[in-house]
């Protein structure tokens, strides 16, 4: 195997990426890609398997450890908080590889959440072994040197502590209470698909929140929406806390007001050098007046106030009920009283 070419490669070389896994058959779907096609994906998922990209399934086994590729940086967040805008600003400015919501993270989040239970397709020893394999193999780069920094998804949040570990640097992107709900019902799109992943996240509220007085049927669809940011931002308080240096908590709102300090600031903490004009260069350029996750849609700070203001005044009275609910569980359960309810 150490003289097999394709094994040597897949090694050290991103253009070689472990796209997405199929538990039951125990392979890798291997994708090949350029540093420009990382760079232009919003999202690594099934988007990015066009008639153009070469792939093949591998069986997992066959796949070797990656060769002393450094560690992944890591973006968390709690979902349409501009964490996709942030991962195209520290490319714009950086030598940063960006990876952008690889679907093998939410292989192991599935497995992770299992993986005490009867049906586990894993055993604890195979889950971290195979968590240290992706983490390599996220971390590599198209040449020495080059940091690879992984956009991750909401829910990948739940295992952030396994993915980033000890040393790792992080960054965690959140708003108020009220900027999320006010976003969410902004969009058609957003509310649907926070409706849609409502049932899980009350699952894993359920767990962080010892014996939940509630049911999500007992919740009406704005309650839900403050269901899930509690739920995002309740995990992140535990797997991220934010005393920890190497972890940055981020008002994504505050980012927006003062977008190249809060820029400035995000390369300082992954270890980026801070290149003032180039950062000015990325604020003033076309990334802040697009829609990140579909560059070809203009969006903008003033645009999203806003939608924001107009849900707000559409909203007030279930905005206003949301909050409380969340403000009467942070009484039963105290240290939820540090959040950014309000």
């Amino acid at each position: 195997m150490a003289d097999d070419p394709f094994q040597r490669r897949f090694a050290a070389d991103a253009s070689l990426l472990p796209h997405m896994a199929d538990l039951a058959s125990d392979r890798v779907l291997v994708a090949l890609l350029t540093e420009d096609d990382y760079r232009a994906a919003s999202f690594l998922d099934q988007r990015l398997l066009t008639d153009r990209v070469g792939r093949e399934w591998m069986a997992w086994s066959a796949l070797p450890d990656p060769s002393d590729a450094p560690r992944a940086d890591f973006i968390f967040h709690i979902g349409h908080v501009g964490s996709t805008l942030a991962s195209r600003l520290l490319a714009e400015t950086s030598d940063a590889l960006p990876l952008r919501e690889p679907m093998l993270l939410r292989t192991l989040a599935q497995v992770a959440e299992r993986i005490d239970r009867p049906e586990s397709l894993w055993s604890p020893d195979l889950y971290r072994q195979r968590l240290a394999q992706v983490l390599g193999w996220l971390g590599r780069g198209f040449r020495p040197g080059q940091r690879a920094v992984v956009k991750a998804s909401s829910v990948i949040t739940a295992i952030a502590d396994d993915l980033t570990g000890p040393d790792g640097r992080a960054l965690f992107l959140y708003v108020s209470l009220p900027r999320y709900i006010e976003t969410i019902l902004a969009g058609e799109a957003s509310m649907a698909e926070t409706l849609a992943q409502a049932p899980a996240r009350m699952a894993r509220l359920a767990v962080l929140l010892p014996e939940l007085p509630h049911a999500l049927w007992q919740l009406p669809p704005v309650t839900r929406v403050a269901m899930s940011w509690l739920c995002e931002m309740a995990t992140a308080q535990r797997a991220l806390p934010a005393v920890e240096p190497r972890n940055l908590w981020v008002d994504f709102e505050a980012m927006l007001a003062d977008p190249a300090n809060a820029l400035a600031a995000q390369c300082g903490h992954f270890g980026m050098a801070v290149d003032r004009a180039q950062i000015d260069a990325a604020i003033a350029g076309p990334i802040m007046r697009q829609y990140s996750k579909a560059p070809e849609h203009g969006y903008s700070p003033d645009l999203r106030r806003q939608l924001q203001s107009q849900a707000a005044a559409d909203h007030g009275a279930a905005i206003a009920e949301a909050i409380g609910w969340v403000e009467a569980l942070a009484k039963r359960y105290t240290h939820l009283a540090d959040l950014p309810i309000r």
